[in-house]
């Protein structure tokens, strides 16, 4: 397994650094759960605006291991919840991903006056890649 290589960074930034729909699995109790959710990537992590009191927000706060799967690409994380999306401690991030998800993000899904809405960041632990016939086995 390879660190994060200039390839395979500049590869998912390509792939993710932008509104990207994955998978995202977590534990509920010995039954896994999966869903899609708008993620951005950046630096190892897949970003998501979500709501505290969710059933994923329930689940990782059990129980931090998480998995993904995206375009060509499963991984395994750990899923920690940033809070609100509105504090000061996540103003660059949620910047970030104001212009990611900027196509939907005001279109009234979001009541970003409520403190439950928050930002889960799941932190990439290892993963895998494919790229033109390539596979890239990554430690993040």
């Amino acid at each position: 397994m390879e660190q994060l290589s200039q390839e395979t960074k500049r590869l998912m930034d390509e792939r993710f650094g932008h509104d990207s729909v994955i998978a995202l699995a977590t534990q509920d109790g010995d039954m896994p759960s999966v869903r899609y959710v708008n993620a951005y990537y950046e630096d190892g992590a897949f970003y998501v605006i979500t709501y505290a009191l969710s059933n994923k927000m329930q689940q990782l706060g059990k129980n931090q291991n998480a998995a993904v799967a995206g375009d060509w690409f499963t991984a395994h994380g750990k899923g920690v919840s940033l809070g609100y999306f509105g504090k000061e401690e996540n103003r660059a991030i949620a910047q970030k991903l104001r212009t990611a998800f900027a196509a939907w993000i005001d279109n009234g899904h979001n009541n970003f006056e409520d403190q439950n809405t928050c930002i889960l960041c799941i932190q990439l632990t290892d993963g895998v890649l494919f790229s033109h016939g390539t596979r890239y086995d990554i430690a993040f």
